[in-house]
């Protein structure tokens, strides 16, 4: 197997910040690059787009991309060749739109470890593009996270 490019998606979390370190440790031990993603939401299909009165779409939108290349721009990778971006759009779509596009070998990102109902509600992009990817992906959970065992529907736990 190759690995020649590792993707980062990061919405600049701390998880996204504990996979960077898996990220960059791959890259320097296989002489990969690493890319990193950050997909801005695009205004116009948020829920609240057609509450704001007198909000100048195109102007917020830019801001977000500014606001989010700069914070890309403040990623140190060490001495690892990096590539940065931003998309706007749904973050797992253009995930995988970025993936297919680049060639990327590996993408590598956190998951938050939402609870049961909040993931039914909200889904997981780290789900989605785990099902959808044109490559293998290494998910990496937030350290410190505890594990909740599953619950049976008699109410006993299962085993792992």
């Amino acid at each position: 197997m190759k690995l020649e490019r590792i993707l980062l998606p990061t919405d600049f979390s701390d998880t996204a910040g504990h996979a960077l370190d898996y990220a960059r440790d791959l890259a320097a031990r296989f002489g990969a690059s690493v890319h990193l993603l950050h997909v801005v939401s695009d205004p116009t299909v948020q829920d609240w787009a057609g509450e704001v009165e007198g909000l100048v779409v195109p102007d917020l939108l830019a801001k977000w991309k500014e606001d989010a290349e700069r914070r890309l721009g403040e990623i140190s990778i060490g001495d690892v060749e990096t590539v940065r971006a931003v998309r706007v759009g749904h973050a797992f779509v253009e995930i995988i739109h970025y993936a297919t596009g680049n060639a990327i070998d590996l993408i590598v990102m956190g998951t938050h470890g939402r609870g049961p109902v909040r993931h039914l509600l909200l889904g997981s992009v780290a789900e989605k593009v785990v099902r959808k990817a044109p490559c293998p992906v290494l998910t990496v959970r937030q350290p410190g996270h505890a594990f909740e065992m599953p619950v049976s529907p008699g109410g006993q736990t299962s085993a792992p």
